[in-house]
C-alpha cells in the first residue's frame, strides 16, 4: 500500500555536483594565490574563499535535513492513513 522510497538523484548527478564543485574551488584558490596584490589582500580573500565554502556545505545540509524531514513527515501521516483505510469496514453495523 506504501509507495517504496524513490533515489532523488543518480550517481551521475552526484559526480557531476562534486567534479563541478572541486574545479571551481580549485580555480578560485588559484587565482587568489597568483591575484597580483598584497599579501594581506590575498590572505582577507582567502579568508573570504573559505567563509563561502563553510557556509555553502552547512546550507546544503539545511537543505537537505530539512527536505529529509519533510518526507518522513509525509510517510508517517501516510502510514496513518494507511491503517485507517486497513481498520476501517464500511459494512460493520455498530449494535
Amino acid at each position: 500500500m506504501t509507495k517504496p522510497i524513490q533515489p532523488s538523484q543518480t550517481t551521475a548527478y552526484y559526480v557531476q555536483a562534486v567534479v563541478s564543485f572541486g574545479i571551481a574551488l580549485t580555480a578560485m584558490t588559484v587565482a587568489v594565490i597568483y591575484l597580483p596584490a598584497a599579501g594581506w589582500v590575498r590572505a582577507f580573500l582567502a579568508l573570504g574563499l573559505i567563509y563561502l565554502v563553510t557556509s555553502t556545505v552547512t546550507l546544503s545540509k539545511v537543505v537537505r535535513d530539512r527536505q529529509e524531514l519533510s518526507v518522513v513527515t509525509t510517510r508517517v501521516d501516510q502510514a496513518r492513513l494507511d491503517k485507517l483505510l486497513a481498520e476501517h469496514d464500511p459494512f460493520r453495523v455498530d449494535v
